[in-house]
């Protein structure tokens, strides 16, 4: 997969499959851009789960923060990234074994190797791109 563009297809087609997305890094302060992509997320109908170990049992936009992927009892679609880049390998590896189908990373935030980890178990795989961007400028 080329990680430079993704066609509007691609990104039409995750976006038809997620209903229930894990945002890891979900902060519960309103001036954070997770805080913001959540809201905006909840708004288009997709079920958000915030995943934060130091906001653990707090609320965020109605919904119970919890410490880790395996934390969650529901299937996931989709995991959101809001980490630093050299943090992304350990999620990607929670997710994968969470069986999540479809990783998402956002602005600034890239990882080829686990990347190429998650696409090999045939996980589809954004990279540097918000959701909150993405799918008004595709009309969704």
């Amino acid at each position: 997969m080329n990680h430079e563009s993704y066609g509007d297809d691609y990104l039409r087609g995750i976006f038809a499959r997620v209903k229930t997305i894990a945002m890891v890094g979900a902060s519960p302060r309103p001036d954070r851009p997770s805080n913001r992509v959540m809201k905006f997320l909840q708004s288009r109908g997709f079920c958000v789960i915030p995943v934060n170990p130091q906001a653990a049992g707090e609320i965020i936009h109605g919904e119970t923060v919890v410490a880790s992927l395996a934390e969650i009892s529901s299937a996931i679609d989709m995991v959101d990234i809001f980490r630093r880049s050299e943090l992304v390998a350990p999620v990607v590896d929670e997710a994968i074994a969470k069986g999540a189908k479809i990783i998402w990373m956002q602005l600034g935030v890239r990882d080829d190797a686990a990347a190429a980890k998650a696409e090999r178990r045939g996980i589809d795989v954004v990279m540097n791109r918000c959701p909150a961007i993405e799918m008004p400028r595709l009309g969704l």
